[in-house]
């Protein structure tokens, strides 16, 4: 007869009996220890990859949505809104700004409300600026605020990302940290590249009908991945709101029945009820701390404008900290011992590393995600010719220019693309020397975008500069990608299993406010007329950040030796 006392004391993944003990409690797994190779054979992998598949389209969703403004103002300025170009840079900032506000909260859910329930309901709550986007598209005559308040919601699909992080950095061995995590990001990372083509192509056709409502003939010219879209085209420019709604109803009822609750990571959620009305609550708390912020920036008659020029920089501390401030306060009982046990991660030197270095890799990348589809538009749309007698530069459409809706997409592509490679190199060779590479190149190809922005910001014809500008934002959002990756390795190195989750969430947090800083810059300089100023600028962060990176984890006294 088989000892089966002795077979579960040599392998631990085993009960008394010889098998595999029961994980599950209807959705909530009570058992669960990855670094125990014998239970992630035999039960662990299964689990963990079946919430990662559901998890990255659901992120990609966030993204698509988070993300979508960057297109649809470049399509609202062809369809005649009448917007200035600063005014539709600024809404693509609101949801930036927004979404990474979202995350702080978003951090910190997996513990107090369980991955399931957090990930259902973010995913869900993507329905509400999908449907307001589309309505308010319908009209010419839909007033800025409404479109503000639009992409304030639209911030959601930005805090996703936390949580999501979070969640999926619990289920996999630490091992497999950076590919788990490569994979979740990178492909929910392909949101953005998702919604670049496949927004510009159903705004071409009706496919919602009489629901969706009449099209608005442009009056520029546009185009999608397939090739131009001539003045007078009639545009569904709504179904941008729209198209979201074939993804999120079926993903919204595959996460209630596919995903699990991790009780030994969240020991304390209490009924799913509770657990979603917290995660609503600080949702809404983030979104009115955001909104406020956003009120005092916003010049006149949007806003105070007391914060504008340079306190944005005031602005945007306060909100991190009033977000955490706001969430301390609200908080009551066993949830407040939660949050202040995790708020440990704010004594640990390296949160505050890892979110430097956080920044340089996804801030870069969704920062220039944000701002290049309008950058494009406005800086290679126009012709720019000095009048001598002036001296000021003269603006005009450039019949030769190219279009953003049809080129956008592919810096993105690459990035994301990139993103799960990023993770594998850093889980063979230390995430930190791959950071420490990346954050070289990104240096070089900032000062090089730079120069180029200058020379075609200073051309009649600054169509001849377009294949450089591309080539090195294509190498910007490589770079960017792959550090991405290796970020993700090195959190996983860095931090214990109580920590990692937290600090992944607020590393990312700090990071999506690359989403409001780079539209909000490149935005302003290219008003300014020195759009090279802000790639100059982007270019001294990452060479603080390279010292920075050296001194903590590369040196040979490093307080981490990573490798």
């Amino acid at each position: 007869m088989r000892d089966t006392s002795r077979a579960a004391a040599l392998n631990p993944g085993l009960d008394a009996s010889g098998h595999a003990p029961r994980l599950t409690s209807g959705v909530d797994i009570v058992d669960w220890r990855p670094e125990d190779s014998v239970f992630w054979n035999q039960q662990g992998r299964r689990i963990a990859n079946r919430n990662l598949w559901i998890s990255i389209p659901s992120l990609l969703c966030g993204f698509a949505v988070w993300m979508m403004w960057g297109i649809i103002t470049v399509q609202m300025a062809n369809a005649g809104f009448p917007f200035q170009p600063d005014e539709l840079f600024t809404i693509a900032a609101i949801s930036g700004l927004a979404g990474a506000t979202l995350r702080i909260p978003a951090s910190f859910f997996i513990r107090i409300c369980g991955g399931r329930n957090t990930v259902w309901l973010t995913t869900a709550m993507l329905i509400i600026p999908a449907v307001l986007t589309g309505i308010a598209l319908q009209d010419k005559n839909t007033p800025l605020w409404m479109f503000q308040l639009c992409a304030l919601l639209s911030g959601i699909g930005g805090g996703n990302f936390a949580c999501s992080m979070a969640n999926i950095s619990t289920f996999f061995p630490k091992r497999l940290q950076g590919t788990a995590l490569g994979l979740n990001a990178g492909l929910g990372n392909f949101g953005v590249t998702t919604m670049q083509i496949l927004v510009p192509l159903v705004m071409t056709v009706g496919i919602f009908g009489a629901v969706a409502g009449e099209p608005m003939l442009l009056v520029k010219d546009s185009a999608s991945l397939i090739g131009k879209v001539a003045a007078g085209t009639p545009s569904y420019i709504q179904n941008a709101g729209f198209v979201w709604l074939l993804l999120l109803v079926p993903l919204a009822i595959v996460g209630w029945f596919g995903m699990n609750n991790l009780l030994t990571v969240s020991p304390n959620i209490g009924s799913t009820r509770s657990a979603l009305t917290k995660v609503a609550f600080f949702y809404t708390l983030a979104l009115v701390i955001a909104a406020v912020a956003l009120y005092l920036y916003l010049p006149a008659p949007h806003g105070l404008g007391v914060l504008a020029g340079n306190g944005m920089w005031l602005m945007l501390v306060g909100v991190m900290f009033g977000t955490l401030y706001g969430m301390k306060l609200t908080a009551v009982g066993e949830m407040k011992a939660n949050l202040n046990k995790q708020f440990a991660i704010f004594k640990n030197k390296h949160t505050w590393s890892m979110t430097a270095l956080y920044v340089v890799t996804f801030g870069s990348f969704i920062g220039f995600s944000m701002a290049l589809p309008l950058s494009i538009s406005v800086i290679f749309g126009n012709t720019h010719v000095l009048d001598p007698q002036t001296q000021s530069w003269i603006h005009a459409k450039n019949p030769n220019g190219p279009s953003a809706l049809m080129y956008a997409w592919i810096g993105p592509f690459v990035g994301a693309l990139i993103r799960p490679v990023g993770g594998w190199i850093a889980d063979k060779v230390g995430g930190s020397i791959v950071t420490q590479v990346i954050s070289v190149v990104l240096v070089v190809a900032s000062i090089a975008t730079g120069q180029v922005m200058f020379e075609a910001y200073h051309s009649a014809t600054p169509e001849q500069y377009f294949l450089t500008f591309m080539l090195l934002f294509v190498l910007l959002f490589a770079a960017s990608g792959i550090g991405n990756g290796s970020t993700f390795r090195t959190v996983g190195f860095v931090f214990d299993q109580d920590q990692r989750g937290p600090a992944l969430g607020w590393t990312s947090a700090v990071a999506g406010y690359g989403s409001f800083i780079a539209p909000v810059i490149i935005g302003g300089q290219i008003k300014a007329g020195t759009p090279e100023y802000a790639m100059y600028g982007f270019a001294a962060f990452y060479a603080l950040c390279v010292v920075m990176n050296w001194w903590f984890y590369l040196r040979k006294d490093a307080y981490i030796k990573n490798p």
